[in-house]
């Protein structure tokens, strides 16, 4: 054989990297909008969104994944000189955020995890690729989202006034490209961050080695301490449909709100609050013991909490058995996967940090305001399930400190539970 035959293959060998680097983040980006699509119609149309008229529900469907990347949707309205609509969201669907971000950490891995050490260099390539599909993708999400509906007045004598003067209200919605590219921009980067930070068989450039033994152990016990609180929720949910009755309602809320609702029940379990409230007459796909506590009358704000909880159904306090007892299986799990010379304070330390933090993204997360009405000639919301709000915001103070305090127990207690079984961390 010559040499210009051995070098030939030699040479076609990096001409066809390119390629295969740009395949593998073209399956990262679009395995991760399949997913988050197919959740988020299954969702969707149990909510009954598929009877949405004039095509709408496809571009239903694009709005909720752009919001569920943390994408920017403007809700709009109009009814001529006559009236004026007015509406705003601000929630995200946790279940189609979960499913995109699970799905686009695996596929990211998935050409790295035979890898111990990855350069820096190329890492970042990767990352950029990743980065450049994925805005892609979002401006043609953003471009799709967008459709404008008529709402009826429900008859009488406000519905002939406003056809007889060109005034029939409308509502609708519209993606903003620019804040959905950059906001989904930054969700992508930290969900690849976030998967470096916690999986073993991500590798690291060697410069940042050092940092995996006390950062790694914590934020995978976070992560298997959220995951099993979605199979608990599922599992009690599944459960619910069968005896319960609803299903569609049910399945729409597992489907679409899942993490929302159990992430929140670990923060009530460890002594946290929410304040809230629905107004009358606004039906939400809620558990009827959250409907009950949130649903005030005189418009002020209602505590979600472990007392107001309890005051409604006893089971509540069960929310504080299930955070013990998945919180000293995170920490002894922690332990488990840190190096043998790690004390116990350290471990402690460690998850409360890891779980402080945790309740900070929860709470930042589950938050909700959403709000619609309808003027006419200068009159406010109408009524008649025309108008209503529906707020939820997390008391952070009490979230996070007592993340702070469970999970320096739960560290300390899980340390001294993993001191005869403790090994090195795998890496």
């Amino acid at each position: 054989m010559s040499r210009t035959q051995r070098a030939a293959p030699a040479g076609a060998k990096p001409a066809l990297r390119p390629v295969y680097a740009w395949r593998d983040a073209l399956a990262a980006v679009v395995a991760s909008l399949v997913a988050m699509w197919v959740v988020a119609v299954l969702g969707l149309w149990a909510a009954g969104a598929g009877d949405l008229p004039g095509g709408a529900f496809p571009r239903v469907v694009s709005a909720t994944v752009v919001i569920a990347v943390g994408g920017s949707v403007e809700l709009h309205g109009d009814a001529g000189f006559i009236a004026e609509t007015d509406a705003a969201l601000d929630a995200v669907p946790l279940s189609v955020t979960l499913a995109g971000a699970l799905v686009m950490a695996f596929a990211f891995l998935m050409p790295l995890r035979h890898r111990a050490v990855a350069d820096t260099r190329e890492v970042l390539a990767r990352v950029v690729r990743v980065a450049v599909l994925w805005l892609l993708a979002l401006l043609v999400m953003a471009l799709v989202a967008r459709h404008t509906f008529r709402i009826s007045l429900g008859g009488g004598i406000a519905e002939d006034i406003g056809e007889a003067l060109g005034a029939t209200p409308t509502v609708g919605f519209r993606a903003e490209a620019g804040p959905t590219m950059g906001f989904g921009l930054l969700w992508l980067l930290a969900v690849l961050a976030l998967t470096f930070v916690i999986s073993h068989k991500a590798p690291l450039p060697s410069r940042l080695l050092h940092f995996q033994e006390s950062v790694r152990p914590p934020a995978y016990a976070m992560l298997l301490l959220l995951l099993c609180y979605v199979v608990i929720g599922l599992v009690i949910g599944l459960i619910t449909a069968i005896t319960h009755g609803h299903p569609a309602e049910t399945f729409a809320v597992l489907l679409l709100a899942l993490p929302n609702l159990v992430w929140m029940a670990l923060g009530i379990g460890i002594g946290g609050s929410w304040d809230g409230h629905v107004a009358e007459g606004i039906g939400l796909p809620m558990p009827h013991v959250l409907d009950e506590v949130l649903r005030t009358r005189g418009g002020g704000d209602a505590t979600l909490d472990l007392g107001s909880l309890a005051e409604h159904d006893g089971r509540a306090w069960l929310l504080v058995a299930v955070a013990a007892v998945l919180l000293l299986a995170a920490g002894f799990t922690a332990a488990v996967r840190s190096p043998a010379r790690t004390k116990h304070w350290q471990h402690a330390v460690h998850m409360a940090l890891a779980l402080g933090l945790t309740m900070l993204v929860i709470g930042l997360l589950t938050r909700l305001s959403a709000h619609y009405g309808l003027t006419l000639i200068g009159v406010g919301d109408l009524g008649g399930g025309l108008g209503g709000d529906v707020s939820l915001q997390p008391n952070f103070l009490p979230v996070i400190g007592f993340g702070l305090l469970w999970g320096l127990v739960a560290g300390f207690l899980g340390s001294l539970a993993a001191t005869r079984v403790r090994h090195r961390g795998r890496q």
